[in-house]
């Protein structure tokens, strides 16, 4: 792809229109071996290193490049992408891209949850079943997810061999609803050491944390939160001229 030269007349900052610029390289796919210097970057578009600086810090705060001890500034190449507005596996999102996902569980059981149970329409003493697991793709942490669902539906699911299976797919051999609407809520966070250190996070590393209901025929079956590991997985959404998109009032349930 071509360098754009920079327009020094043009009431955009220089550094702005340079991260504009790398931006677009970036995702021509150049830079695939290695980001280049600062120097490298102050001599090829002939600005300052003040200059550099500024537009190389603007992409590794938006989480486009980061930087690695002994390495300085990578391209943050997530691994594996999702569609948004869609229903879709974590499992089948990950093995499609022919990496194989695995589970290591830390909680399969009967519990109470009022937080749980109230996402669920259920009483607060209802008894539910919860998976918590920690996600891995190719054998590396990707996420944490806990999943409740209600009891009466879930019982046969705390027999399940979850080292190599999808939960959906697993309701499904058991004859249980599976979820065929519902919504999701995707907030960046920084998690609790515990997480963090599941997931090989370093102090002050963020991530997606994403809630979801899910409901058979809008009756509801399934609360789940998951952590996401944002240097390895990212999220997208499609849009096309005369679609409609609004913002809605910040809510305990989404309206």
């Amino acid at each position: 792809m071509p360098i754009r030269p920079l327009d020094r007349r043009s009431p955009l900052p220089l550094w702005a229109q340079l991260e504009q610029d790398l931006r677009a390289r970036l995702e021509a796919g150049e830079f695939a071996e290695s980001f280049p210097t600062d120097l490298e970057l102050t001599e090829t578009y002939e600005v300052s290193r003040h200059t550099v600086r500024e537009a190389v810090r603007h992409l590794n705060k938006t989480g486009v490049l980061k930087r690695e001890r002994g390495r300085g500034t990578v391209v943050n190449r997530s691994e594996f992408e999702q569609s948004l507005g869609t229903l879709y596996s974590l499992f089948q999102s990950v093995e499609s891209a022919g990496v194989e996902q695995t589970s290591e569980v830390l909680r399969c059981e009967v519990v109470t949850d009022s937080v749980a149970a109230g996402h669920l329409e259920l009483d607060d003493d209802a008894k539910l079943v919860l998976l918590e697991r920690v996600r891995l793709a190719g054998g590396a942490p990707l996420a944490v997810d806990r999943a409740w669902l209600p009891h009466a539906i879930a019982a046969p699911l705390l027999t399940v061999d979850w080292t190599h299976t999808a939960l959906y797919a697993e309701l499904a051999n058991a004859d249980a609803p599976v979820p065929n609407q519902g919504w999701e809520r995707l907030t960046p966070i920084v998690p609790a050491p515990s997480d963090r250190s599941r997931l090989g996070l370093r102090k002050g590393d963020a991530a997606f944390f994403l809630e979801r209901l899910g409901c058979r025929d809008q009756v509801p079956i399934e609360w789940r939160t998951t952590i996401i590991r944002g240097d390895r997985y990212r999220f997208v959404t499609d849009w096309s001229a005369g679609s409609r998109s609004e913002l809605r009032p910040s809510a305990h349930e989404p309206i």
